[in-house]
């Protein structure tokens, strides 16, 4: 029954004079997420309402779908839209909606009418009051519970009129688009499709870099973070993901350094790759997915290490976050399964049996000293023979 979706959205409307640059990039996501959905749609704005008007026969389910991984909905009601053809036209309406809707009529309801078009002759309480006692004529099995309803019936009068009873939450957050652009070192663990995931639901467009490291890491662990980037593209868009051959540069490292401060350092490499590609690609900052004592080159140390060789911010929306917290993220986002599968990265390769926890940064200069002259080329190769994958 159900020909159009009510969307309501939450921070937009605090916005003042920008807040139409920000239903603008909430209307352009809603498209782009129905493109994906059979049927033929299109959307209106209305006095600090989007409406998505099924222009077919559509798979309602699918459209729902869709739209619970737009960033910046709130809430999404399957709405009847009705001419404004007074009062008692209204009621039928409002007792065909009821009628067919719910099967089972042995619940509480309250009305919730509101009267945003003045020149109604009704007021909202009169509405509710008017509504209210045709539903209880009709359908006698019906309760009037203000309190604590089973079911909340919403009566919008505008130009047309709204009759729905179910909000279906939204993801909340900004429209993608909106803040900038930011880089993602996308691992093929748990935390940093999270984390990319979290910066993105502020409206951050995300671009992503993975470091592979073969024949040490297999093209099945280079197409699990291909897999966990379509995941988060879900939500935040297409995403441009760079694949860096790191190889030959932890070879080096591997070879010239201490083996304690390997993790160290060739996270630092890490993060200059990561911030070229950044800079080159318009993006504002990085993100990363590592939060506080979890692993030893996630100390407050070793982060401040890290940390020392980037000009951009470094974004780490995970940082305070236990485990099951991010788990529990991951999994809602359907990232947690594919993140589990057995495929190692190159992080996990050249790790130290001791690694490490409160490395002295000028100690870690100096040992990156010992790979002057012996990883410069390396480190051009890499950003040179870098793969662009377009993630959809």
């Amino acid at each position: 029954m159900f020909q159009a979706f009510l969307i309501k959205y939450g921070e937009i409307a605090i916005k003042g004079k920008n807040r139409y640059i920000f239903e603008n990039a909430l209307v352009r996501q809603i498209e782009f997420a129905l493109e994906r959905v059979e049927g033929e749609f299109h959307i209106t704005k209305e006095q600090g309402r989007i409406y998505v008007h099924a222009d077919s026969d559509y798979d309602y389910d699918e459209a729902v779908d869709a739209l619970t991984k737009v960033f910046g909905i709130v809430g999404i009601c399957p709405v009847v839209i009705k001419e404004d053809e007074g009062f008692d036209k209204l009621a039928e309406d409002v007792l065909t909606f009821v009628d067919e809707q719910y099967e089972d009529k042995n619940f509480t309801f309250k009305m919730m009418a509101r009267r945003a078009k003045k020149t109604y002759p009704m007021d909202s309480m009169e509405v509710n009051a008017a509504l209210g006692e045709k539903i209880l004529d009709k359908f006698p099995e019906t309760k009037v519970d203000v309190h604590n309803p089973e079911v909340k019936i919403f009566v919008e009068i505008r130009e047309q009129i709204n009759i729905y009873s179910e909000e279906i939450p939204g993801p909340g957050g900004m429209p993608t688009g909106t803040s900038g652009r930011a880089m993602l070192l996308l691992s093929g663990g748990i935390d940093s499709p999270v984390a990319g995931y979290m910066v993105a639901k502020r409206g951050v467009t995300i671009d992503a870099v993975y470091f592979h490291a073969p024949p040490y890491t297999s093209e099945r662990a280079k197409q699990k973070v291909v897999d966990l980037a379509k995941k988060v593209a879900v939500y935040a868009g297409p995403i441009k993901l760079h694949v860096v051959n790191f190889t030959d540069i932890q070879l080096a490292i591997y070879e010239n350094c201490p083996h304690e401060e390997l993790t160290i350092i060739m996270r630092r490499y890490m993060m200059k790759i990561a911030e070229h590609f950044a800079k080159e690609d318009g993006c504002l900052g990085l993100i990363t997915g590592e939060s506080i004592g979890q692993v030893a080159s996630q100390t407050m140390q070793s982060l401040q290490c890290t940390n020392e060789v980037c000009e951009l911010p470094v974004f780490r929306p995970v940082i305070a976050f236990d485990k099951n917290d991010i788990i529990a993220i991951s999994e809602k986002i359907d990232t947690y399964e594919t993140s589990i599968l057995p495929y190692e990265d190159c992080c996990t390769i050249f790790v130290a049996k001791h690694p490490v926890t409160k490395p002295n940064l000028k100690s870690i200069k100096k040992s990156e000293m010992k790979l002057e002259g012996k990883i410069e080329d390396l480190y051009k190769t890499a950003i040179e023979t870098t793969e662009i994958i377009e993630v959809k």
